[in-house]
Formats: C-alpha cells, structure tokens, sequence
C-alpha cells in the first residue's frame, strides 16, 4: 500500500465511519478502485480503531463522567453503562460465530452493494419514526434493539451508524441520545473487533507499511471528529433520510462495477 493510497483510505473511512454511508462498504469499493491490495480485514480494522479515537476526540468527557459514576455507584450512570453493555453483545456475538463469513464478505463487491441499498432503505424509513417522549432515553428493550442493528452492520454496506441510528430513532430516542448511544457503543464494538485481528498485527503492518498505515489513520481521526460533528447537526434537523439516495446511487455503481468484473 502506498502513501497516497492510505491516506484515501484514511480519508474514506473517517468520513464514512459516522456519516450513515458505511465505511466498510465504502473502503471495499476505494481498495478495489485504487487497486489496494490488504490482507484479511486487518487494515479496515486499524482504520476503525482511528475512528475510534474520534469518538474519544468528541465524547471523551461524557465517557468519563459515566466512568467516575459507575466507580462512584451512581444508579443512572450503572444503568447506562448496563444498556451499553448489553447492546454490544449481539455485535460480539456475530463477530466471533461468523469471523469467517464476514472477511469473505469484505472480498466481495457484490455484498457491499446490496448493503448500500440495505442502507438505504434503512435511513429512508426513519422519515416516519415516531416523535420521541421527553427526555427519550433508552431503555433495556431498546439497547437490545440497537445492539442488533449494530450486529448487523458488521457486513460490508450496511452503515453501523445508520442502522444503530435508526433503530434508536424507531425506539422513540431523541436524535442527540441516539446518536450518543450509538456513538459510545462503537467503543467496545470497535475495540473488541481490533483484539480479534491484533494476533496477526505485526506479519499485517509488514506486508501493508507501517507509513502509509500511519498516515491513514491520522486522516481517519481528523475526519472522524469532523463527520461525528456533521451527523450530530443532520440529526437535529431531522434529515437521516437524506442520505438514503446517495447510498443507492452507490449501491447500484458498486453493483455494476461487480457484474462488469464478472
């Protein structure tokens, strides 16, 4: 991988990571362009964990303002680090039963298109979410519900942000606490995915290049804050939705580049 080729990809995920686009779907379709060639999934996975460095960027005091409640005993910080806790179970669970199936999935542009579309079509349906209660906060039935979505997204083209998003909105969540819950459950998301894949980090960085990785990563983490930022604004005016049609347009691009490769 060359320089310029791991900042686009920097570039690419921090961008897409937060925005409700999917980063995955979108770095399967910039290292099939830009002819990258990675192996396994680990780059995407180092890429993640720049990310990952946003939400501390943006959030990093809400986190320990929740960490310093829960040492202290506080009854609603323990209850949301539990509603965090137990949304990111089916992210886990997925992840280690179905490890295989998904690094197939990141190799085939096929996948990636139709989870642009299943994207879409996610976002889309927000348009009709039901208005949120005051204050909107979440409940254990919604943090499985989220959790799930965040499950699904661990394939190519399905946006984690988006769906988690989305299905915090469909759970009657105000748009600034699904967007915090969605965004602080990435964390251990994030983190659980860069454990899985650090056994093979040192052979990975060699055959990849400790520079351009790098480089990568810093853009991913500049961008990222930027794109966490931007989403926030979208939600508050109400306007997911609008960015169904973009993944569509890429869903279909995607989908014909695969048939025309054959």
């Amino acid at each position: 991988m060359t320089l310029w080729q791991g900042v686009l990809l920097g570039l690419v995920q921090g961008l897409t990571e937060f925005l409700p686009v999917s980063s995955s779907g979108h770095l399967v379709l910039a290292e099939t362009l830009a002819g990258v060639e990675t192996p396994g999934v680990f780059v995407e996975v180092a890429l993640h964990v720049a990310t990952l460095a946003s939400v501390l960027v943006v959030y990093g005091g809400r986190l320990w303002s929740l960490l310093q409640g829960v040492l202290r005993g506080r009854r609603d910080d323990l209850r949301y680090a539990g509603l965090l806790a137990a949304a990111t179970v089916p992210a886990g669970l997925v992840g280690v039963l179905l490890n295989d199936v998904v690094e197939r999935a990141f190799d085939s542009l096929a996948a990636a298109g139709a989870g642009f579309l299943v994207t879409g079509i996610v976002l889309w349906s927000t348009r009709r979410a039901p208005l949120p209660p005051d204050p909107g906060r979440p409940r254990w039935v919604d943090a499985l519900a989220i959790g799930w979505a965040q499950a699904g997204a661990i394939l190519p083209g399905i946006s984690r942000s988006g769906s988690t998003v989305s299905a915090g909105l469909w759970c009657r969540l105000a748009p600034a606490p699904a967007a915090e819950f969605s965004f602080l459950m990435a964390v251990p998301a994030i983190a659980g995915a860069a454990l899985l894949e650090s056994r093979e980090a040192v052979a990975d960085i060699g055959a990849v290049g400790a520079i351009p990785l790098a480089a990568g990563c810093v853009v991913a983490l500049v961008s990222g804050v930027w794109a966490i930022r931007f989403l926030v604004t979208v939600l508050q005016r109400g306007r997911l939705y609008g960015f169904a049609p973009y993944c569509w347009a890429v869903g279909a691009l995607t989908l014909g580049i695969a048939l025309w490769r054959g």
